[in-house]
This record gives C-alpha cells, sequence and structure tokens, in this order.
C-alpha cells in the first residue's frame, strides 16, 4: 500500500511517467526506492511531494525553481494560489493524502468549510468528483484498503444526503423518476449526486438505493406512475452480467425507459432494447427527461 509504480504517480498527478523520469534525473525533490530486483517505486510522501510539484508546475512554477524550495516554501507558494481551478485542485490533494493518512476528523473539516461557502451544488462536482477519480486509480492499484475508502466515502455520503434534505426546488413537476443500482452494485455516491441534481429541477424522485434487484424496480413501477428509470454504474461486481441485466429489465419493465450512465454508457456495444438509453453525461441525462 506504501509503494507506488511511476504508472500510479502519472494517473494520480497526471504528469507523464516520461517527464517524472526525466524529473528525477535532473533534480533532487523526488528520491524513489528500490526493490530487490531494482525495480523503483515511491513512498506516500513521494507521491505527496509529487502532487504538489504538479499543482505548482501547472500553474506558472518552473520545476527548477520547484526544486529550490524547501517543504515550508512549497506549502507556502501553494498556499498563495489564487486561481480557482488551482485552489480546488489544490484542496482536492489533501483529501487524498488525509485519506490516506486515516485523517478523517480533518477530511470532514476541509469538506465542511468547502460546502459552507460554496454550497453542496458547487462542491459535489468540484470536489467530490475529481476525489472519487484518484481514488478509483488508489483503489484499482491496490494503495487504499477497504476501510480508508468507506470512511471517507460516508462522509461524502452523509453531506450528499444533507443536500439533499435541504434541496428546495423553484418549480414542482409532474414527473417521477426512479433511481437505483443493480445487485452487487453499491458505490451510491453517482446516484445520490443524480437524486440531488433531479430533486432540485423539480421531479419526484422514488429512490431505491444500490444494490436492487430488478423485480424491485418492477414491483414499484407496477404501483406507482413513474415516467423513466435511472442507474448510474460505475464498477464490475464479480456476479454481475450486464447483458442478463438488460433482458432482465426489458422482460420486467417493458413500457418503463430507463436511462444509464457510468462505465457501460462508454463501453458497451451491443444493441439494446429501444426503451434503454445510454447518455454520456448529466446535461445528456437532464436533456432527455424534461423531454418525457
Amino acid at each position: 500500500m506504501d509503494a507506488f509504480t511511476i504508472k500510479d504517480l502519472e494517473n494520480l498527478s497526471g504528469i507523464k511517467a516520461h517527464t517524472i523520469r526525466i524529473w528525477e534525473q535532473r533534480y533532487s525533490f523526488l528520491k524513489p526506492q528500490r526493490t530487490d530486483t531494482n525495480i523503483r517505486y515511491y513512498t506516500n510522501e513521494e507521491l505527496k511531494k509529487l502532487l504538489n510539484v504538479a499543482l505548482l508546475n501547472k500553474f506558472g512554477f518552473k520545476i527548477s525553481h520547484i526544486n529550490r524550495m524547501n517543504g515550508q516554501q512549497v506549502y507556502e507558494r501553494i498556499e498563495s494560489l489564487t486561481q480557482s481551478e488551482a485552489v480546488n485542485e489544490k484542496i482536492v490533494n489533501s483529501l487524498v493524502t488525509l485519506m490516506i493518512d486515516l485523517e478523517v476528523g480533518k477530511f470532514e473539516d476541509i469538506l465542511d468549510e468547502y460546502i459552507a461557502v460554496k454550497g453542496i451544488e458547487k462542491t459535489i462536482p468540484q470536489l467530490i468528483f475529481p476525489l472519487l477519480e484518484k481514488i478509483g486509480v488508489l483503489w484499482h492499484t491496490n494503495h487504499i484498503v477497504p476501510a480508508q475508502e468507506h470512511l471517507v466515502s460516508n462522509i461524502m455520503r452523509q453531506k450528499l444526503i444533507v443536500g439533499i434534505e435541504n434541496a428546495n426546488p423553484q418549480i414542482k413537476l409532474d414527473k417521477t423518476v426512479l433511481v437505483f443500482l443493480p445487485e452487487d452494485e453499491h458505490h451510491e455516491l453517482g446516484l445520490l449526486y443524480m437524486y440531488h441534481q433531479f430533486k432540485t429541477r423539480g421531479f419526484t424522485v422514488l429512490y431505491l438505493g444500490p444494490n436492487t434487484p430488478v423485480s424491485d424496480v418492477h414491483f414499484v413501477v407496477r404501483r406507482k406512475k413513474v415516467h423513466f428509470v435511472y442507474t448510474h454504474i460505475i464498477s464490475s461486481p464479480v456476479n454481475f452480467n450486464f447483458d442478463k441485466f438488460l433482458a432482465s429489465y426489458s422482460s420486467m419493465v417493458p413500457d418503463v425507459p430507463m436511462v444509464i450512465t457510468g462505465k457501460y454508457a462508454k463501453t458497451y456495444k451491443k444493441s439494446t432494447p429501444v426503451h434503454v438509453h445510454f447518455k454520456q453525461s448529466l446535461a445528456d441525462v437532464m436533456e432527455y427527461a424534461t423531454s418525457l
């Protein structure tokens, strides 16, 4: 968990591996370790350094200048960044390192402070989604354990739920959406975000949540007038068969459209039932929803 490859650093920092190797040769701020078989690896501390260096470099500081800074000077320069994109990236990097170090109290304090200033509507796309992307890299490369992900995911989940409870739409639409995740899919944050988006736009939302059998969706739509169903799938559960899921939905719920975002919306190449729609973005989902 405390041994990152150069490819891991590339994915987390956005700096190409080739560039990282050049920086190692020319400058002193990165000092990778070596395994017994002479394979380079990087510690948590090296990751933190590179995230800071990448941020300063992205926003105008020359690498040669950064290399001459000590740790305190790097911190001061980062704190002095004022561009909104730089500020957001700085905060996301801080949240990543706090998660790795299990500093959940500080993690929550940063989120609360940002929400107090920007509101949950802006916090989700500006902080939570970029953070989830980096958590995904750490998760798929075995650099965090479930406890680390669960601790911070539950904090973010709580913030989303509060945002949903406080959402106050300006208009009320006569449209109902049922939102759920299929069986064995438990990554709920994206679904909660869409719950918030639908509610703020005036939809009535029926929230079934994660790990929902299609039979439960069928049960609800038989008893409630549902204009469309929405799901967001980001992982590939071991026991999940997407083809079977589509066939089951088409058989049980043939009259209610289903909108799908996430992984399969981008990669699935086979034909789908006519009432199943893949969408690439929130804007695409909302354009479809308002057209019904």
